[in-house]
């Protein structure tokens, strides 16, 4: 499958098929043209500590994106109705090299499903770096498999969502018909490239080789998360790093919604943690229930948050 500008010209990067010129007007669903549209490049301390290091990641949060979440934590980005900020590759790889200079070994791209020609051409500038950067593709797992199969090799941590295991909830808030199969479909093809094995390098922990999935616990779901876990345990592997998020919380759209017009409870993060401990998914990351709190950026200032 053809990854390059040229793909833009009728766009079916990602499970959308919008078959769009992004060259033209016509935008698709992201409605993101061929330019490099990012939101904010920042140092990020905030991931797991895996993909942080001591040093923090380079993250690179581009604008819009192939699903529109309806309780989105980056909603001030992500929404498909924002405008766009459009970067010269010359000013990006200056923001990029600035916080390689500043001890970050690792550039991770936020939502990258469908600006995947401008992602590869930041990753051809970087690769002549020595040491060569730790490269994440931190997506909301609604991917396509073809596009996938052209990441191996360039790519060296996966960090999907893996958010749904109803489509009618997937519909419901992220305008998602077939998220579930979509998804599950990338996730094993993330696995094959990558297995379950976390590779670390030995000077400051941060991963070099892996597969981490991450789950955000909605109030109210619990079920669904119950069958997550289930696919990652039983059709992938109880090895494979899990990163069990608590941080939910309420925003503007998702208040609409009476499910989601809460915070987690704590028993219901309990239901969930002990239904990963049954299937013996010891490796990755859990949550306090306070990190509601903390994990609120806010993209109108300069450090969304708060470096």
């Amino acid at each position: 499958m053809d990854v390059s500008f040229a793909a833009l010209r009728s766009c079916n990067l990602c499970p959308r098929n919008c078959n769009a010129n992004r060259f033209s007007a016509q935008e698709g669903y992201c409605q993101t043209d061929h330019q490099y549209n990012i939101s904010s490049v920042v140092v990020h301390r905030g991931e797991e500590p895996a993909v942080s290091g001591k040093h923090g990641i380079c993250n690179i949060f581009f604008d819009h994106c192939n699903l529109q979440c309806v309780y989105c934590q980056n909603h001030q980005i992500s929404n498909n109705h924002h405008q766009t900020t459009a970067w010269s590759i010359e000013k990006l790889l200056q923001a990029i090299l600035k916080n390689i200079d500043l001890g970050c070994k690792t550039v991770g791209f936020v939502s990258p499903s469908h600006q995947i020609p401008q992602m590869l051409s930041i990753i051809k500038a970087l690769q002549h770096i020595k040491p060569k950067p730790v490269f994440v593709y931190n997506s909301n797992g609604y991917d396509k498999v073809e596009v996938l199969r052209q990441l191996e090799g360039l790519i060296d941590v996966y960090l999907p969502d893996l958010k749904y295991a109803s489509n009618a909830t997937s519909a419901l808030y992220s305008d998602a018909k077939n998220y579930v199969e979509v998804s599950q479909k990338a996730l094993r093809e993330m696995f094959r490239q990558k297995g379950a094995a976390l590779h670390l390098a030995y000077d400051d922990a941060h991963a070099e080789s892996a597969l981490i999935v991450r789950h955000l616990v909605l109030p109210g779901h619990i079920t669904e998360s119950l069958h997550i876990l289930r696919f990652i345990a039983e059709e992938l592997s109880p090895r494979v790093h899990v990163s069990l998020m608590a941080q939910y919380f309420p925003t503007a759209n998702s208040s609409l919604y009476p499910n989601l017009n809460r915070v987690l409870t704590k028993q219901e993060y309990k239901t969930v943690v002990g239904e990963m401990e049954r299937l013996e998914l010891t490796n990755g990351w859990l949550q306090d229930l306070e990190s509601n709190q903390t994990y609120r950026p806010d993209f109108g200032k300069e450090e969304p948050f708060g470096g």
